[in-house]
């Protein structure tokens, strides 16, 4: 499927043009990282990436794109032209999607010349951050609901198609079972799941009867919804004499409840249905459930088997985006040399880190993450070596990395597409879903709590750090 390059922010086109008229389009190299962690947390899990090299793959200006912009008088004809043939034909080297990710370090490299690696930008921006936010709350609320199944019901409720479909796809590879979004489901092979609306329930005679129906049409995958007129009265009585007449047939039900006081009324629910026999009986919940509402309901060991999440995890809850950014940190000069560059700023955390970098990761012999290491491509990081850690900001806290200390270092940043093509699988949903579970296997609980999480170390090489605080004195004349 060809992707619309039109799908950009439009001072990037005429930023391209400048280029393109200026005769100006060095070999070059950009860095997308974010500044902060989403939702105060301790780690984020790095999403969107198999997306995004389907789209960079594909991204393409049709004839009709181009007849669309030069309807805006901005454009000359021979960039147009240039337009007309643009395919990306650099490189892209990034973390394996699903691995967890920290702040300032880089998510990928983009190799290429100035003008392909400039146009893609916003998609990227737009991709990765979008599912990484969504991935990383759905991580969130799994680990709460204390690796409990999860559904995704955020489909009516997320923002436009796109984000259902990608929020679907992201909140799969976060953790959740299934997804209630048929579309997500055919074309990432996501499980699909759902129960029924209270509409199905007052559509019939009497809420008996609607059940009856129901566990006929779909006795193996029976829920019923008991909180349409009253949970503890007519609900559960209703869903017990229904259950029974399947359970006659050797099947079991699910009763779902949708609003109240979920920790009383799945406590009531989870008795009666045991009174009655029906101890195979799940309960599943739902009613803008959050990852702190989750871990209330787990501490009070509330007997809930199923949940069921939709505006609070496909939205981003309380944090609506992802902080992501892209930035140049090297060009050619006309040598043939990659000069370094980087953004000051007064602002120390929106000062980013000059070169061709790579991320290495300290593994102990438990297979625990350590720290990260941020190092210039061309430095030699091996395992056998001390290392000393310093931080992107302070400049007198560090740490010493004594090669007993650690048994295993691994670069993250690998080569994802090569002259614009893909150059690696993709895993699939499934793996992905695994990959993240086994990434979040090797960070400490502490790392992992929902309120004041451990901070996990990300650190410069000194080569990096000085090169940076040359480039700041260069840069303001010191």
């Amino acid at each position: 499927m060809k992707t619309s390059a039109l799908l950009t922010d439009f001072y990037e086109l005429t930023m391209a043009q400048g280029f393109f008229l200026q005769q100006k389009n060095p070999q070059v190299i950009f860095d997308m990282f974010f500044r902060s962690q989403p939702f105060n947390g301790g780690f984020s899990v790095f999403c969107g990436l198999n997306d995004l090299i389907d789209i960079i793959e594909n991204f393409h200006f049709s004839r009709e794109d181009i007849a669309y912009l030069e309807t805006t008088g901005m454009f000359h004809r021979s960039f147009l032209d240039f337009l007309s043939t643009f395919r990306f034909k650099g490189d892209m080297y990034a973390m394996n999607e699903g691995t967890v990710a920290f702040p300032g370090e880089p998510l990928m490299r983009i190799h290429g010349n100035l003008i392909e690696s400039q146009l893609i930008e916003s998609i990227l921006l737009n991709t990765i951050n979008f599912q990484t936010l969504i991935a990383t709350k759905m991580s969130h609320v799994f680990h709460a609901s204390n690796y409990g199944k999860i559904l995704e019901f955020g489909l009516r409720r997320a923002q436009g198609v796109d984000g259902a479909i990608s929020a679907s796809r992201a909140a799969f590879i976060g953790g959740a079972a299934a997804t209630s979004n048929t579309l997500a489901g055919k074309k990432f092979g996501i499980p699909v799941s759902g129960t029924m609306a209270h509409s199905w329930v007052m559509a019939f005679p009497s809420e008996l009867e609607s059940f009856r129906v129901f566990a006929d049409i779909y006795p193996d995958t029976c829920t019923l919804l008991i909180d349409t007129y009253d949970t503890l009265g007519s609900g559960i009585d209703n869903a017990i004499i229904v259950g029974r007449e399947l359970q006659e047939r050797g099947k079991s039900i699910g009763v779902r409840i949708d609003s109240g006081d979920l920790s009383y009324l799945s406590r009531s629910v989870r008795d009666r249905l045991d009174e009655a026999g029906l101890e195979d009986a799940k309960i599943v919940v739902s009613n803008d459930l959050n990852e702190e509402i989750i871990t209330l309901l787990v501490a009070d060991q509330a007997p809930i088997d199923v949940w069921g999440i939709g505006t609070h995890l496909v939205t981003g809850g309380r944090q609506s985006s992802m902080n992501g950014v892209y930035k140049l940190s090297a060009k050619k000069n006309n040598a043939g040399i990659y000069e370094p560059t980087m953004k000051v700023s007064n602002t120390l955390t929106k000062t980013t880190d000059p070169g061709i970098k790579q991320v290495y990761r300290f593994y102990d012999a438990q297979q625990n993450a350590i720290a990260d290491l941020i190092a210039l491509d061309n430095e030699d990081v091996t395992v056998g070596n001390d290392y000393v850690f310093l931080h992107p900001y302070n400049s007198t806290d560090r740490f010493l990395m004594k090669s007993g200390r650690y048994t295993e270092i691994r670069p993250l940043l690998v080569k994802k597409i090569s002259q614009g093509k893909r150059a690696v699988e993709d895993p699939g949903v499934h793996t992905l879903q695994n990959t993240v579970q086994k990434e979040l296997a090797t960070l400490h609980k502490t790392y992992k709590r929902l309120i004041n999480p451990h901070v996990f170390k990300v650190s410069l090489t000194p080569e990096l750090k000085n090169l940076k605080q040359q480039l700041i004195s260069s840069f303001r004349g010191d």
